[in-house]
């Protein structure tokens, strides 16, 4: 004899009430995974673009990330394009991989427009020649002056004005930073979002050093130790105070 159904015939299709160990279920690991796997790889870039090359080591320590998982980073991207690795010998060990950015990854960095930018010097320079494409790298310098002047004007001290400019340089793309060095400080842009601009103008990074020299006060002098577009993976300047 089959037994009796002692619930209540209203009470069987009711949704069961979820108890305080009844969790609702996590999305899969693969999402979760797939998000942390884009953050490590965008900390790739930002180190080796802020810091250089870097072996996988190196950059495993730095991002609390195992060897292997940033060595994976970095075959992804060398996949793709963005980074590239030399070897170096050291003793009688297997040559360590050193891993720095390609050209190409400038793409995955601001570009503040470049294309654009790039032909609006070319049409002012044959539209109104040198003279005009010289009056036109003077505005914009006198524009950066007074822009940079007023985030400045709070500033007291040297190493506080430095800071304000890396600041307004990092809020334009510039991936800027100040560090203290000696007595001195280093005004360092890890990125060129006018690459381009600049090359079809050389006028706009001379333009820019004055510039720096001008809002950074009377008793500061600025020098250009790197230049991106002499080679260098950055633009680096010695602030020094006179």
């Amino acid at each position: 004899m089959s037994k009796i159904l002692k619930t209540p015939i209203d009470e069987v299709d009711k949704p069961k009430k979820r108890g305080k160990t009844d969790k609702p279920k996590r999305k899969g690991k693969n999402a979760a995974s797939g998000t942390e796997a884009g953050a490590t790889r965008a900390a790739v870039l930002d180190m080796l673009k802020r810091e250089g090359e870097r072996t996988a080591a190196e950059i495993g320590t730095a991002l609390g990330v195992t060897s292997m998982a940033a060595r994976l980073q970095l075959y992804a991207l060398e996949e793709e394009g963005l980074v590239h690795a030399r070897s170096e010998p050291q003793g009688r060990g297997r040559p360590q991989k050193i891993w720095s950015l390609t050209e190409a990854s400038s793409r995955v960095f601001p570009d503040a427009h470049q294309s654009l930018a790039v032909e609006m010097i070319q049409s002012v320079e044959e539209l109104f020649g040198a003279e005009g494409l010289a009056k036109f790298v003077k505005k914009h310098g006198d524009m950066q002056r007074k822009a940079y002047g007023e985030k400045l004007s709070k500033a007291k001290t040297l190493g506080e004005r430095v800071k304000g400019l890396a600041k307004a340089r990092s809020d334009e793309g510039y991936m800027a930073e100040a560090k203290k060095d000696g007595r001195d400080w280093l005004l360092i842009e890890n990125h060129c979002p006018i690459c381009s601009a600049a090359k079809a103008c050389t006028g706009l990074c001379a333009g820019e050093l004055k510039v720096f020299s001008d809002v950074l006060g009377k008793d500061a002098k600025v020098t250009r130790e790197e230049h991106i577009l002499a080679g260098a993976r950055r633009c680096a300047y010695r602030v020094t105070s006179g």
